[in-house]
């Protein structure tokens, strides 16, 4: 019986996950590949469509696995390594999992003047959770962002899509409450 070089142990390594057992390849679904598809025709060139097909994918299983990142750019026509620089300067492409609902609270200098503070304290204590942290249950993660554009209705956040505005930590349970 030959004892296992190094070099079979890498090997052996790169095949099994942490749990021990084989790692299944990343498939695109066809509906993703489809939308990638579509992308790429409003594009001339397919580095020009990286931000939208990792949106494509982000939409349908809810956050961007790094296994993801080859699939992609194989499509688009760059390498794994230029996709990722991509996903992780884009604060909107998100790298692990999060929950149901993505609050988003403008941390910008107009709400922070007139409020920002005051918010993020409350939806912490109300939440249970810091920034970057998911509620126990799934329900929601809260994250910061820069400026998203309702600086004449500040203090803002977005949870999903959803623009909130004019928040006060006394509206916040009624604007959560809508978020099952």
């Amino acid at each position: 019986m030959s004892t296992a070089t190094s070099d079979n142990v890498i090997k052996l390594a790169e095949l099994l996950g942490q749990s021990g057992s084989a790692k299944t390849p990343f498939v695109l679904s066809e509906t993703e590949k489809h939308e990638i598809e579509h992308e790429l025709t409003h594009f001339p060139d397919g580095r020009a469509a990286s931000i939208e097909a990792l949106k494509i994918v982000q939409k349908h299983r809810g956050w961007v696995p790094d296994e993801a990142l080859e699939p992609i750019a194989q499509m688009i026509g760059i390498s794994a390594a230029e996709l990722e620089g991509v996903a992780t300067f884009y604060s909107l492409i998100f790298r692990k999992p999060v929950g149901r609902h993505v609050i988003k609270v403008c941390d910008s200098i107009t709400c922070f003047a007139v409020g920002y503070e005051d918010i993020r304290v409350a939806l912490e204590k109300q939440l249970g959770i810091a920034y970057g942290q998911t509620t126990a249950d799934g329900r929601f993660t809260l994250l910061p962002i820069c400026c998203i554009g309702a600086c004449d209705k500040a203090p803002a956040m977005m949870i999903d899509d959803d623009l909130h505005h004019d928040l006060t930590p006394q509206n916040l349970a009624s604007v959560l409450e809508a978020y099952k």
